[in-house]
């Protein structure tokens, strides 16, 4: 054996959250693992993802708060943005939320090898070849890269600000698009909404934030529309961005069969996040990507079964809690053989929007596909005390039973504390609580959490669909 290689049970490429479970899993069952990382700890999420956005998303709630304060008898005048003051909080939160995980200790503490030499490369489908020179030799190879950014290729698509770039404009632009309709491009939407931008939302799909339930998706555009954002679902193409009159950006796309053009101080275009599989060198290793994705089985394995690929490699859900359950199962398939698979049904997800969104389990159209006569009923903010009193009665709640209403199937929310709430909705399902069990629950008073067992109750009062011709 080559004496430059370092040998292994394991290697992850990638210290994120999936990365970073699935090494520490492998090592508590007795595997030597290393974890080759190119950039910083943490992953996405933490370095440039959701930390720094709900950082801002805090300020742009403060904000939205202190311009409706003379509703509730508080004075508050002179309310504004300081924008370098803000980027300075953000990066510090992100030191301090990196700082408090202490990936490098407890890898160290565990056992696992860290090394951080640059970019990881196959050379052959066992062996990676750092930036430095250096090669690990691994039985078993867990890609856990992570996702980027897409720039659509389309003239001009340097000129576009990326989400992770936002931080670093020099002032808040004045009228600002956004490409892309889904979690990130909502998000910032929101954001720069309350900040004081003028705001168009551009998604060639036909709603935003398609793969949420359809109830989500009009509830959030109709909030985003009377608080003066332009929503512009199911445009036909995104066609060129241009530099004009200095610093604007002229952007011209196509929606039902017409040009337009309209001109920016910054375009956003969150338009996808693809895996950064790219240059790791799978054709060396014999894996072919499709979709900008590594494809694997229920166990998580490529096509080469010994490589395994995790989180956002392997295009499946693009979420931190998806990742971390991903790398403890592929870890111990790695170590023990493929025996463990995992179920994505369970995993809530939301968005800090304004109002906030989340959901989990089916979507109300998968629930119906599945039995047409499920059991579906919605509470609306209205009807909840703590809203009133908050003023935040905009949303809803709506939970999905099977027929017999001994299963709940789904729950998606939109509102204040939406994805707080939705957390209860997933600790009942994955108890296996049925919904009568739920309406019993005896939630404090007054509070969000309370609308669950409004909508429980409102499951058993509800009739099934067809149950008349029974």
């Amino acid at each position: 054996m080559d004496e430059a290689t370092d040998d292994y049970d394991i290697a992850v490429i990638g210290a994120g959250p999936a990365g970073t479970a699935a090494a520490l899993r492998a090592r508590e069952l007795g595997a030597t693992v290393v974890v080759l990382e190119a950039k910083h700890l943490g992953g996405t999420c933490v370095n440039s993802g959701c930390v720094p956005t709900r950082v801002l998303a805090k300020a742009a709630r403060l904000i939205r708060d202190a311009r409706t304060a003379h509703e509730h008898g508080v004075d508050v005048s002179g309310v504004g943005i300081d924008w370098p003051t803000l980027v300075e909080r953000v990066h510090g939160r992100v030191d301090e939320v990196r700082a408090m995980k202490r990936e490098a200790q407890r890898f160290a503490d565990a056992g696992v090898d860290l090394i951080e030499e640059g970019r990881a490369r196959f050379e052959d489908a066992h062996t990676l070849v750092l930036d430095s020179g250096r090669r690990v030799r691994a039985a078993s190879i867990l890609v856990c890269v992570g996702g980027h950014s897409r720039r659509l290729p389309i003239p001009g698509a340097e000129l576009a600000t990326m989400p992770e770039e936002v931080l670093h404009l020099a002032a808040l632009p004045s009228r600002v698009a956004v490409i892309g309709g889904g979690n990130t491009g909502a998000q910032l939407v929101t954001v720069l909404n309350a900040f004081g931008a003028d705001v168009t939302l551009l998604d060639i799909a036909p709603r935003i934030l398609m793969p949420s339930d359809a109830a989500i998706a009009e509830e959030v555009s109709a909030a985003f529309r009377r608080v003066g954002v332009t929503v512009r679902a199911g445009i036909a193409s995104i066609d060129e961005l241009r530099r004009v009159d200095g610093d604007r950006i002229e952007l011209r796309w196509t929606d039902a069969g017409e040009a337009q053009t309209e001109r920016f101080d910054a375009v956003v275009m969150a338009a996808g996040w693809p895996a950064d599989v790219d240059d790791l060198g799978l054709e060396r290793a014999g894996i072919r990507p499709e979709r900008s994705a590594i494809p694997v089985d229920e166990y998580f394995r490529s096509a080469v079964p010994h490589i395994y690929a995790v989180g956002d490699a392997n295009g499946r859900d693009m979420l931190v809690q998806a990742a971390q359950f991903e790398g403890e199962a592929a870890a111990e398939n790695a170590v023990v053989g493929a025996n463990r698979r995992t179920s994505h049904l369970l995993l809530p997800a939301g968005g800090f929007t304004d109002p906030d969104y989340a959901g989990v389990g089916l979507t109300e159209e998968q629930a119906r596909a599945r039995d047409e006569q499920c059991v579906v009923a919605t509470v609306r903010y209205d009807q909840l005390d703590r809203a009133v009193i908050d003023d935040r009665g905009t949303g809803f709640l709506k939970l999905i039973a099977d027929r017999r209403r001994s299963l709940i199937l789904g729950a998606h929310a939109v509102g204040e504390n939406a994805v707080e709430v939705i957390q209860s909705v997933t600790t009942a399902m994955a108890a296996g609580i049925d919904v009568a069990a739920l309406a019993n629950v005896r939630f404090a008073y007054p509070t969000y959490t309370a609308i669950v067992g409004l909508a429980a109750r409102a499951v058993l009062a509800e009739p099934a669909r067809g149950s008349e011709l029974h």
